[in-house]
């Protein structure tokens, strides 16, 4: 979708007033990363250059792509570079290592136009100072040690999802006063309160009713408590869609990349 030259102009003039870029973009109606794009560049959407969508160079597995499509066809799960590499001993001398990027790319774009359907997920709209997402995530996996001795511990992830800014605290288990405490600990390094809380249907929030009713899990007392306290609209992703949480979810990842590096 092409963004329109006012939503641009309008946001020029809102960022020269205020120097702030999230106020001019949310003013411009615009995404902030889109503002930012425009912002450096200085020019309106009519005067970037138009991207190139057509294929420069010939298709270098144009010979052998039928036998490779019917593979991914017959085997949807199959790895680009599984085939990649089957190419390069049936085709000994034909293919080098240095093509496995533009094979893995040739791949993308055929399971993207003509491959099997893909479960479609909408993005999701994130407004500042509205929602702040927590997820517990085990360490186990990094194999942190204090004194030699293995440390078992999670961490309660607090995420801000139209920023991103995150922090975590230490906990044990996933427990009422573990999320008390995340929480309590995320707001006060944030000094401020958002206006939603959400997470995943985890004991530390939400309980089972009795098995005969036949409901849904229900808030636990303590928890909707809490969110009185902070002033806060608790909320719930529906159950088995970790994507409606994917913020924290894939910060989870970074966090722990970072951590590990």
């Amino acid at each position: 979708m092409v963004t329109p030259d006012r939503k641009v102009r309008k946001l020029m003039e809102e960022y020269e007033r205020t120097g702030n870029v999230s106020k001019a973009a949310l003013r411009a109606d615009l995404d902030r990363k889109t503002a930012q794009k425009y912002l450096r560049c200085g020019k309106l959407p009519s005067e970037m250059p138009v991207e190139r969508r057509w294929r420069t160079r010939e298709d270098p597995f144009a010979e052998d792509w039928e036998e490779c499509r019917l593979m991914f066809e017959g085997c949807p799960e199959l790895e680009a570079k599984t085939v990649f590499e089957w190419l390069c001993r049936e085709r000994a001398g034909k293919y080098q290592e240095g093509q496995l990027r533009t094979f893995q790319r040739r791949v993308r774009e055929w399971r993207a136009l003509s491959g099997p359907e893909q479960e479609v997920y909408f993005a999701q709209e994130h407004r500042p100072g509205v929602r702040m997402s927590t997820d517990f995530t085990h360490m186990d996996r990094l194999g942190i040690t204090i004194a030699g001795e293995p440390f078992d511990h999670q961490l309660c992830h607090n995420v801000l999802t139209y920023s991103n800014w995150e922090w975590a605290s230490i906990c044990h288990s996933e427990s009422l006063v573990a999320l008390r405490t995340g929480i309590q600990n995320a707001l006060t390094r944030l000094g401020r309160v958002p206006a939603e809380h959400w997470m995943d249907h985890s004991s530390a929030a939400t309980h089972r009713p009795a098995e005969a009713s036949g409901e849904p899990r229900a808030y636990n007392r303590a928890y909707l408590e809490l969110m009185d306290h902070f002033e806060m609209v608790p909320r719930l992703i529906q159950v088995d869609s970790p994507h409606e949480n994917g913020d924290v979810e894939s910060l989870n990842g970074a966090l722990k990349r970072r951590i590990e590096q």
